[in-house]
């Protein structure tokens, strides 16, 4: 089963940009260690570390509680010299 994973484009996204860090929603079931491979297989790049946190399915003002059904934001860590195109044509 494929998990989504779809970069994030947000203010702090891009900011975190300048340390060399990207930032993705992915499925709630994607642990940080399929994560890490995908990106380092898909993007053929080394990854350093990856942080996680769930995120509410509404929005931070929805009153909708974290389920399975809720979806994570990961941000990775590339190591020195590597990099993730933003946008590919």
């Amino acid at each position: 089963m494929e998990k989504s994973k779809n970069q994030l484009i947000t203010e702090k996204s891009i900011r975190l940009l300048q340390q060399n860090q990207y930032t993705f929603l992915v499925d709630s079931k994607l642990t940080k260690t399929e994560m890490k491979s995908w990106i380092e297989q898909f993007f053929d790049v080394k990854v350093g570390g990856i942080n996680s946190s769930r995120v509410a399915k509404g929005g931070k003002r929805s009153k909708v509680s974290l389920n399975s059904t809720s979806r994570k934001k990961m941000i990775a860590r590339l190591r020195a010299n590597y990099f993730i195109p933003l946008f590919l044509n």
